[in-house]
This record gives C-alpha cells, sequence and structure tokens, in this order.
C-alpha cells in the first residue's frame, strides 16, 4: 500500500470523493450512525490515506496542536471493511504518527477514540485519559500518546 499526505487544496477531486465515499460507507452505513460528516475541518487537515489498486482504501485527517485539542490529533480513522484483514488500520496510524511528527514536529498526540478499539490504540502507545462519554451515540474514551 501506498500513502499519501496531502492539505485540503492539495486533494484532487477524485481523491476527495473517494474519501467522503469511504468514510459515509463506514461511518454512516456500517456503523449505522447518522451524524454529520462534513464539518468544516477538513479545510484544516492533513490528509493520510493509503492506496491500493488505486483506490483509497484506508484514511485518516490529522490536526496540528490547537486545531482540534491542545495536542496533535488524529481523527476519521477508518479502512475498507474488506481490507481489515491485511493489518491497514496499524499502516495508517504508523503514517499518521509519522506525518504529525514530520509536519508538526511534535509528539504528544489526542485522539477521540471508540471504546471497542482501546487495545488497537494502545497498542500505538495511546493511554485512556479519564472517563469514556457519548459521542454521535456511540461509545469513545480520550487517548493521548506522549
Amino acid at each position: 500500500m501506498n500513502f499519501s499526505i496531502k492539505y485540503f487544496n492539495e486533494l484532487t477531486i477524485h481523491e476527495l470523493y473517494q474519501i467522503l465515499q469511504l468514510r459515509s460507507e463506514v461511518f454512516v452505513v456500517e456503523q449505522d450512525c447518522v451524524y454529520q460528516d462534513l464539518d468544516f475541518k477538513d479545510q484544516k487537515s492533513l490528509h493520510v490515506f493509503g492506496v491500493k489498486n488505486d483506490k483509497i482504501v484506508a484514511y485518516t485527517r490529522i490536526f496540528k496542536p490547537g486545531d482540534y485539542f491542545k495536542n496533535a490529533s488524529i481523527g476519521r480513522v477508518v479502512v475498507q471493511e474488506k481490507e481489515r484483514k491485511f493489518g491497514y488500520g496499524h499502516e495508517v496510524i504508523k503514517a499518521s504518527i509519522k506525518a504529525i511528527k514530520d509536519y508538526f514536529k511534535v509528539d504528544a498526540i489526542t485522539i477521540s477514540a471508540q471504546l471497542y478499539l482501546k487495545s488497537f490504540y494502545q497498542s500505538h502507545g495511546f493511554k485512556q485519559v479519564g472517563e469514556g462519554y457519548l459521542e454521535d451515540g456511540i461509545p469513545h474514551i480520550k487517548m493521548i500518546r506522549s
């Protein structure tokens, strides 16, 4: 899988369409969660995406410190369902952590993680902070990697 990192204004129309389609496919349809995905945060984020056979199958958006949380952050972590068995979730998180270090020159990262993925994020050095909460009707926890 090849990863690309682009600011919003660098994305092609086809890349943006594939990103939005993938996010909708997983977050809205698969997870049966009606929420406003288009939140005007894409314009200030850096987009990290993995391409396989000319199709975006793994994606995150990252933010510099202060744009979302006090620390840098990773959000909208998504891998196409049929591609998850190949470990692309781990690859996209590693690429996102590296992009934060390379682009923003910081190590501290805060995420709002779906609770069922706690051990996944722990395997990448994230630790739970505080109690769980509901976000869009789905249990989440705040996690920090320093």
